[in-house]
């Protein structure tokens, strides 16, 4: 593969609608409540994206140095650990990722005010203590809080704090769920992984719960996507909200071939289908946002 193949791939792409679906969310309601800003939307855009892939890289380089993922691991093959990128490398990829994501959102005060300084380096210090420092939250049991914490509530409500100045309880909702929904990516991966974590000593929820733990928590986010879409369109955003109803039920399609799971393959389709109903949730209900609040 091409140096630029490789380091595409070790920014795991079905992850990143981690990074847009809280943006999408966010400005959604801010328009929806008429106080849209573009280049503030824009400028979260960049932070999240940064710091989603710099925080990928960050647990590329952590895990392959602690052995936790290894050459012959069940999941995509990770850079550092099949020795396709060293491991100075990706270190320092992760640290310029991470810092040039923190310089982007510098760009964000004059729009929320000089507290998102606290927001941008709680981002850089979780993204790397996620898999490092000296308390992991991944291997802690605090991944799936990280998740819900970061790309849920503080994503979407940063992202419509900077455009309107105030929070209010849709978006803490809407910020719940879709924190939720993206922590389904780490259910499956955690899902996948739980023998070789376990091996690891990575404590993960469905280390310490087992799997039928992962499949309740899995099958709750869906249930709370699905509810805060009810209640937007009960506040009055309009039946178009309702179109998120669709990735929703698709979820529980996805529920069946996670139990079912067997081959690498299986699961590569989960994490696959995972990604893609977290991008359609996104797409969908920032739109019926938007075209409610034309109508």
């Amino acid at each position: 593969m091409s140096s630029l193949s490789l380091w595409l791939e070790a920014t795991r792409p079905k992850t990143l609608p981690a990074a847009l679906t809280p943006v999408l969310l966010g400005t959604g309601l801010a328009y929806a409540d008429g106080m849209l800003q573009l280049a503030a939307a824009a400028i979260c855009l960049a932070f999240a994206l940064l710091i989603q892939v710099g925080t990928n890289f960050a647990n590329d380089y952590l895990d392959g140095v602690k052995g936790t993922d290894r050459a012959d691991r069940v999941g995509p093959r990770r850079a550092v650990a099949a020795g396709l990128i060293s491991e100075g490398t990706m270190k320092r990829a992760a640290i310029l990722t991470l810092v040039a994501g923190f310089c982007v959102g510098l760009a964000l005060i004059p729009f929320g005010g000089i507290w998102l300084l606290t927001v941008g380096i709680a981002s850089v210090i979780c993204a790397w203590c996620y898999t490092g420092g000296p308390y992991p939250l991944a291997y802690n049991g605090l991944g799936d809080v990280f998740v819900v914490l970061f790309f849920g509530f503080i994503a979407v409500g940063c992202t419509y704090y900077v455009q309107t100045g105030s929070i209010t309880g849709e978006v803490l909702w809407v910020g719940f769920a879709c924190g939720m929904l993206i922590n389904n990516l780490l259910v499956v991966n955690n899902y996948r992984d739980v023998d070789d974590d376990a091996i690891a000593d990575k404590r993960t929820v469905i280390v310490l719960f087992g799997r039928p733990f992962g499949v309740a928590v899995y099958v709750a986010a869906i249930a709370q996507a699905g509810m805060v879409l009810l209640w937007l369109a009960y506040r009055g955003y309009g039946p178009l909200v309702l179109l998120g109803l669709l990735p929703v039920a698709y979820s529980t399609v996805l529920v069946r071939q996670l139990i079912k799971a067997e081959l690498p393959t299986d699961y590569l389709a989960a994490l696959k289908g995972a990604g893609l109903v977290v991008a359609a949730y996104g797409v969908l209900v920032s739109a019926g946002l938007i075209l409610g609040g034309l109508s």
